[in-house]
């Protein structure tokens, strides 16, 4: 593995790398991977079906793309996606098993797990969140808070002047080009997560970070990773 760890080094984000700059290398990353990118279409449709304008793709969705890219792997299965949005007016886990269900009737082979944000908190015993942003700003790494959204326009129909964030064919999706206008979540930022660190979330007991960091076998995983356990 070595050898590997040595060309990786080459991927490790500069020093001089602005907010912006990273921003616009994950989402590359992103749209080159077609796996995350049906995802983030089918966490789209269900969105507009469950009416979820507050959305998001988030924690190892994002966090394992950077870590694999970083270390020159290729990418981890995603076994896990978090979808997560905020909604106050219903906050019964009943509409997660609901929202859940539907996506895994869109895509039984992946596997979905479905949070509402607004409801965390009482789990969490901290005051009521605000926003999926608020949320995240709870969770026990710093890089694990982290997520994606985003719309889809048809490059053929578009006839409005914007940014494009990117452009992607793959494989079962549709055969013509889609501009991808991604939202990145992420109340920390990019830096640390970019940097290798795995970071302890002041707001939250070390406990809860130290026993992530144990069970999920991330400094295995990931040898370049540096343990943060104070900010």
């Amino acid at each position: 593995m070595s050898h590997v760890l040595n060309g990786a080094m080459n991927n490790v984000m500069d020093d001089a790398m602005s907010e912006v700059e990273l921003k616009h290398r994950l989402l590359k990353w992103i749209t080159q991977d077609c796996e995350r990118v049906r995802a983030l279409e089918l966490a789209l449709q269900c969105a507009k079906v469950h009416s979820m304008p507050q959305w998001c793709l988030a924690a190892g969705f994002v966090r394992n793309l950077v870590w694999d890219r970083l270390h020159g792997f290729e990418l981890s299965p995603l076994n896990d996606i978090d979808l997560i949005y905020f909604c106050p007016l219903d906050i019964s886990p009943e509409r997660d098993l609901v929202i859940e269900t539907y996506l895994n009737q869109l895509a039984p082979e992946l596997p979905w797990s479905v949070k509402n944000q607004a409801r965390m908190h009482v789990r969490n015993q901290d005051m009521a969140y605000t926003s999926c942003v608020d949320a995240m700003a709870y969770w026990p790494e710093l890089e694990t808070a982290v997520g994606v959204s985003y719309q889809v326009v048809d490059v053929e129909s578009d006839t409005q002047t914007k940014t494009k964030t990117g452009t992607q064919t793959c494989v079962g999706m549709k055969n013509y080009p889609a501009s991808y206008d991604i939202e990145l979540v992420a109340p920390f930022g990019l830096n640390s997560l970019f940097a290798l660190k795995l970071s302890a979330n002041p707001k939250r007991a070390l406990s809860v970070f130290d026993h992530r960091v144990a069970t999920k076998g991330w400094l295995t995983r990931y040898p370049l990773l540096e343990c943060c356990r104070t900010s």
